[in-house]
């Protein structure tokens, strides 16, 4: 009679690298999940920054309807403002551009220069979205993040990782809401499972 093992887990501590677009609407649930999950669980989070337009750079048609190209100018200016004033920053550019000034959430993304005024950083950063200065260090963070996954994948990607293991990366979670605490922790502890599974590979709902 075969005996089926208790998944093996690691209690930590966990640290997550966790690539965005900061355009993206989705992700913006990732990441309000993913601080709660990180407050709980006291879990490290470095912020990085990775490019929808990079990513359908090579398509005939943009899956995001992007014919423009605005989504090049947001991911132009988290890059400058990751390479300039590194994780934290980032994540307080990016927090500002989802909220109003009062803390409410935004449907859509705000001023950019607004957003870097109230993440206290310089709003002359701004013009980096216009520019192509920071595309080589765009591109190079793009890369890191999508060449750790042999599959197609989006945006967020995590790579999760404790101090006596290797980083396991994944492309999301996506979700379509930001869950209660509870459901919160149940689907980190799912992540960390699946994604230390060698044979593991994709899962969709």
């Amino acid at each position: 009679m075969s005996t089926v093992p208790e998944p093996a887990t690691s209690d930590g501590p966990w640290t997550v690298d966790f690539w965005l677009d900061p355009a993206c609407p989705l992700t913006r649930n990732t990441a309000r999940w993913l601080e709660l999950v990180a407050r709980e669980l006291a879990i490290e989070v470095h912020w990085r920054i990775m490019s929808l337009s990079i990513l359908n750079e090579h398509r005939e048609v943009d899956p995001e309807g992007d014919e423009e190209g605005y989504l090049w100018i947001p991911a132009r200016i988290g890059a400058a403002v990751r390479h300039e004033h590194g994780s934290a920053a980032l994540r307080s550019f990016y927090w500002a551009l989802w909220t109003e000034p009062d803390g409410t959430e935004r449907e859509w993304l705000g001023d950019l220069e607004e957003a870097l005024h109230r993440g206290g950083l310089p709003t002359a950063l701004a013009g980096a979205g216009w520019s192509t200065d920071y595309d080589t260090v765009l591109r190079a963070s793009h890369q890191d993040a999508v060449g750790r996954i042999e599959a197609e994948v989006g945006t967020p990607i995590l790579a999760l990782s404790t101090a006596t293991g290797e980083p396991h990366t994944i492309f999301g979670p996506v979700l379509s809401n930001v869950p209660e605490p509870a459901e919160a922790i149940r689907i980190w502890q799912a992540c960390t499972v699946l994604a230390a599974a060698p044979s593991f590979r994709e899962l969709k709902h």
